[in-house]
């Protein structure tokens, strides 16, 4: 800063209730916002204050209020306040309230239509200030003297609109904050009911109204801004007239530009713009009525898919998978319907000597073929197949059958006792498990597989898996392997 520069001189001064003033530091006294100072007072002695602006900003202020900076009016900064002014000031203060108190008692004894909201000591103690509303004049000649003689002080009476009442006395508002004209609020501007309307606001006196029985304030905040926003709204004083009615205003949104319409005795409003609003003005104004209070309804241009902006089909993908698993049920088919089906074997006399694939490369000895059940007296015809029975009916058959002597079937038996392979020769005409045909059994025989535990050994394996003409070893069997001892059933 430059060192000739002068400091503007001029300071404001904040004091209880949220009331400022202006003081003069002639005394150049280095003062920071928040500070408490001692000035002048009105008529005499001396009060205190705490600093609340300074420098070009209350030269700013000044202007705004449109305060003189040469005024006369303008009292001096004496000096800043000492621990000792502070504790003077706060024993002041401690006695308002008990003063307000009494001196309510005495206004109710003396039937004045005033309401006492504050009172105000000087620091010195000299002189208390009384803040009251009324609606008319009142005549406190007598309530001075009263409170005179009461408190041995000089008594001011003030009276206050019921706005600055609310602003001493301080609250907080329908928005949850602290009421603006005790914080910030100086100026209180006259707040009518067409701000209300021109906001579209209800005019319920309970929702309008603050904490001061009157308009709140903050309903001239926005005002300018809804009516710059109203110049856009066409102004409807009569019903639309249409073809199917006329059409009364019910409600409009001032942002948003719609119009809300209804008719008579009908509760389903339409919602129009405030464009197709300003036509059907102009078509009533030439003495015309539109179908309807809709804009009519234009077909859009389809918007391109998007598989005709992409190249190719999105479905590409999917048409190739589906292509190969076509392809590959076909060859599927195909090559199943190329394999010829195993049809059942010939009877064992006119077999062909046709090789099978064995999965043991060494040869397997011919045994003697189990006979055919067959009546008694008569033989079993060579050729003939049977059919072995399968599932639930053979079960319990076979679990009987075990052991009983009675033979066990042989891979090679399904057509008689008389059918056997020369001794010697490899099984190699067997057909494939799969491909033989069930076999029946007939009246007075067991099963097939019920017999293969009996004491013959026909058709029975031995443990180096070849056939022979009698059992195993050891167990009874009647071929040339058998052993010295017997089973219990060939005895």
């Amino acid at each position: 800063m430059p060192s000739d520069f002068k400091e503007f001189d001029l300071v404001e001064v904040r004091f209880k209730g949220g009331r400022k003033d202006f003081y003069r530091n002639k005394s150049r006294l280095p003062l920071v916002t928040g500070d408490a100072v001692v000035v002048e007072s009105a008529g005499s002695g001396w009060h205190l204050g705490h600093v609340s602006l300074k420098g070009e900003l209350v030269r700013l202020q000044m202007k705004k209020k449109k305060v003189p900076q040469d005024s006369k009016d303008i009292r001096t900064i004496l000096r800043v306040a000492t621990e000792q002014d502070e504790e003077r000031w706060q024993a002041v203060r401690d006695l308002e309230t008990g003063t307000m108190f009494k001196a309510r008692a005495v206004v109710d004894e003396l039937r004045l239509k005033m309401k006492l909201s504050d009172v105000e000591y000087q620091a010195d103690r000299t002189r208390a200030t009384f803040f009251y509303s009324a609606d008319d004049r009142v005549d406190f000649r007598d309530l001075i003297k009263r409170l005179a003689d009461e408190f041995r002080v000089r008594v001011e009476m003030r009276q206050i609109s019921l706005r600055h009442e609310a602003g001493r006395l301080g609250g907080i508002g329908s928005c949850g904050r602290e009421l603006c004209c005790s914080t910030w609020l100086t100026d209180f501007k006259s707040v009518s009911t067409t701000a209300a309307r021109y906001q579209n606001l209800s005019l319920n006196p309970a929702k309008l109204s603050g904490q001061c029985g009157r308009l709140k304030c903050c309903l001239n905040y926005e005002l300018d801004t809804y009516l710059d926003a109203l110049k856009d709204i066409p102004q409807v004083q009569r019903p639309l007239l249409t073809e199917k009615g006329e059409y009364t205003l019910q409600k409009t949104d001032i942002f948003k530009k719609k119009m809300w319409f209804a008719v008579r005795g009908d509760n389903n409003w339409v919602v129009v713009p405030t464009e197709r609003v300003r036509e059907v003005l102009d078509l009533n104004k030439r003495g015309e009525k539109p179908e309807s209070l809709l804009m009519p309804v234009r077909e859009e241009e389809k918007a391109p898919e998007v598989t005709a902006i992409v190249e190719g089909s999105l479905e590409r993908l999917d048409d190739k998978i589906k292509a190969s698993k076509r392809s590959k049920r076909g060859k599927k088919k195909k090559g199943s319907e190329d394999v010829a089906p195993v049809t059942a074997s010939a009877p064992r006399a006119g077999r062909s000597s046709a090789p099978r694939p064995s999965a043991t490369p060494e040869p397997r000895e011919a045994t003697a073929l189990p006979a055919t059940a067959a009546p008694e007296g008569e033989a079993a015809p060579a050729g003939e197949e049977r059919s072995r029975p399968r599932g639930a009916a053979a079960r319990p058959l076979n679990r009987r059958g075990r052991g009983r002597g009675e033979g066990k079937r042989t891979d090679a038996g399904r057509t008689g006792e008389g059918t056997s392979t020369p001794a010697g020769a490899a099984d190699t005409t067997r057909p494939p498990r799969e491909a033989r045909p069930p076999r029946a059994a007939s009246a007075g025989e067991a099963p097939d597989g019920a017999a293969g535990r009996g004491d013959t050994g026909e058709g029975r394996r031995n443990r180096s898996g070849r056939r022979g003409s009698g059992g195993r070893p050891g167990r009874g069997g009647t071929g040339p392997e058998a052993g010295p001892t017997s089973s219990p059933a060939a005895s």
